[in-house]
């Protein structure tokens, strides 16, 4: 039996994994300057919603804010290799500190990877 992620992890995980993940962004030099002061919270909830619905959750990010559209969404932020590579990175960690099952952990990042692929938007 198939056992989709957030079925796996609840909403507690999601919201561990994000909560970590946005501990480390404001004090990081690539990630940092591309949160205007105040908005971490937004963006964590903002992420949280959309991984929950993506992975079998309530579709709050959807009923909220429609089509997650991601590369129109992040095209104002300068992505290249560099801060794919960071993003990734954090996210890794935060997983790690997050304490949800490994498999549950694998599944996420290689969705997180392949999303930040697909979100390079700048040359390095």
């Amino acid at each position: 039996m198939h056992v989709s992620l957030y079925e796996a992890i609840g909403e507690e995980g999601f919201d561990e994994v994000t909560k970590a993940f946005y501990s480390q962004v404001p004090d990081d030099e690539i990630l940092g300057p591309m949160y205007p002061p105040g908005q971490i919270e937004d963006a964590r909830v903002r992420l949280r919603d959309f991984l929950v619905g993506r992975f079998g959750g309530p579709p709050r990010y959807i009923a909220q804010r429609g089509h997650p559209r991601l590369r129109m969404r992040h095209i104002r932020f300068p992505i290249d290799r560099r801060a794919r590579d960071r993003w990734v990175q954090l996210m890794s960690t935060a997983v790690e500190q997050s304490g949800i099952p490994a498999r549950a952990g694998e599944q996420l990042m290689r969705f997180c990877e392949d999303a930040a692929t697909f979100l390079i938007n700048r040359r390095a």
